[in-house]
């Protein structure tokens, strides 16, 4: 019989800020704490976030903590959703940039959507890595030395990256079965050899 709560004891960061398209964290979010794991929402700014449904603004969030104070030792896989605003105010932040690159050189999962791997690039954790993400950004990453394919979700050794919203119930399974299988080396060998 499988574990209904296979993430138990686990503690999963979200990072984002205002502009994050709303089902791209929420719907991770509550498939994270279905699968038993702790949840902190961590945004540039404390207080709370405001999302995007699509063609227009969505739901306030909560903010958890602040991207200042939290260090990766504190966590055992990071999430980035997407919309538009979100990850490019993101990758512009020395400390969302400076987070993602400790996790995954600590080798924990990592995982974005849709133009999240904005961030990725920026933190110089794309060289090399085989991914996908919202097609308009496909050379922004293939520029940065990643191997771009349209497919619903990628895994490549703990880096977990999907399209759209239309791919989140394979994005969310992938990300859980990443998150409980631990840390992955090759994740952090890669990030290393990319630093």
């Amino acid at each position: 019989m499988s574990n209904p709560q296979p993430l138990n004891g686990k503690r999963v960061a979200i990072v984002a800020t205002d502009g994050f398209e709303q089902s791209e964290l929420l719907e991770p979010k509550k498939a994270l704490e279905a699968a038993g794991a702790r949840i902190d929402i961590i945004s540039p700014k404390p207080g709370s976030i405001r999302g995007w449904a699509e063609k227009e603004w969505g739901q306030n969030v909560a903010v958890d903590r602040t991207i200042d104070s939290v260090s990766a030792a504190d966590y055992d896989a990071l999430v980035l959703p997407g919309g538009l605003f979100n990850p490019d105010k993101l990758r512009m932040d020395e400390h969302a940039l400076k987070f993602a690159s400790a996790i995954a050189k600590a080798g924990k999962p990592l995982a974005a959507i849709c133009h999240g791997p904005w961030i990725l690039i920026n933190a110089g954790l794309v060289k090399g890595r085989k991914l996908t993400s919202v097609a308009s950004i496909r050379k922004d990453l293939e520029n940065a030395g990643a191997r771009w394919v349209d497919e619903e979700v990628i895994v490549d050794n703990g880096l977990v990256t999907s399209r759209t919203p239309k791919d989140l119930p394979a994005f969310n399974a992938k990300l859980i079965e990443e998150i409980a299988e631990g840390q992955h080396r090759g994740q952090a060998e890669r990030a290393r050899s990319a630093a």
